[in-house]
């Protein structure tokens, strides 16, 4: 296996790391071993990796923080580039142009830093702005779509193109036409602001997560969507569920949306403890709960 993947360590050296746990690379920290973790520097080495992959009938999947996402015990084969290194953002007048592996939280805070509004409400959002993008990911009645212009996205042959934001269908926490793709970088047309209202609303925001969210513990987020004209956590603690536990995993006493590692948990546990949860929620209330989470590899 290793001589598959010799070119890869030949080009990334330090940056290509064999058999390391998802552990290390998710915000659940849970996850078994992945085969190959390359952290490409700049877009010509994610194109030479893609093509590589593409070209030997590589397994190949792109993450950013790996937040939104549960890998199997199993963990995954194949080759999994981080984008994290990919993180420029640039504010040219009313467009924000931020790459993939910038962290979302850091793009909300230049443009409000910039009197720019239409993300201030989505503060404080883990992740990378290529999971923002994939998911549709929002709060507060803001969502990554809303002020989107346009994005630049890399084929599986490791060539760049720009997709218009009417060339995609995107809705509640969910995107179509990006299947097969890799998102490069988005542009946000931002109308302009009034600072101090924008960093307010920032600052309330971000005060708001801290007080009602599990910061202090490893999670990735709402598990589950919201539900129409409802919401998850409402559900789930109406249904008694806060505290309940497998394993190290439990549902959070602080916002029943959130499931926590309380540090050993498996993902195996996590996955284990969304099905209860699912199924305690609809006998109890009829409603059946959408995962909002991407499960990558093997859970059944």
């Amino acid at each position: 296996m290793i001589e598959l993947y010799r070119p890869i360590k030949e080009r990334f050296g330090a940056d290509c790391l064999f058999d390391r746990p998802a552990s290390d690379f998710t915000t659940y920290r849970a996850g078994g071993p992945m085969d190959v973790v390359v952290k490409p520097a700049s877009r010509e080495d994610l194109a030479w990796l893609t093509a590589f992959c593409l070209n030997n009938a590589i397994a190949y999947l792109t993450l950013g923080a790996g937040s939104n996402i549960l890998v199997s015990d199993k963990g995954l084969k194949g080759v999994c580039a981080l984008t994290l290194k990919l993180d420029k953002i640039v504010i040219a007048g009313g467009a924000l142009t931020a790459e993939a592996g910038a962290l979302w939280d850091n793009v909300v805070k230049a443009a409000v830093e910039a009197g720019l509004a239409g993300l201030e409400k989505t503060s404080g959002i883990p992740g990378t702005v290529g999971g923002a993008v994939f998911m549709n990911a929002g709060a507060f009645g803001q969502e990554t779509f809303d002020c989107i212009e346009s994005l630049e996205v890399m084929n599986r042959s490791g060539s760049a193109l720009v997709l218009k934001k009417s060339d995609v269908s995107y809705a509640y926490r969910k995107v179509e036409g990006l299947e097969g793709l890799t998102i490069l970088s988005a542009v946000f047309r931002l109308p302009a602001g009034d600072g101090k209202a924008l960093a307010a609303d920032r600052a309330c925001v971000l005060g708001k997560r801290a007080e009602k969210q599990p910061l202090d513990l490893p999670s990735a987020g709402s598990v589950f969507k919201r539900p129409s004209g409802d919401f998850a956590s409402r559900l789930i603690d109406e249904a008694g569920l806060k505290g309940l536990r497998v394993g190290d995993a439990r549902v959070s006493e602080k916002h029943a949306g959130f499931i926590v590692n309380g540090g050993k948990a498996t993902a195996s546990d996590i996955y284990g403890l969304i099905k209860k949860v699912r199924a305690e929620v609809k006998a109890k209330t009829g409603v059946v709960l959408e995962l909002e989470q991407i499960l990558l590899g093997e859970f059944e």
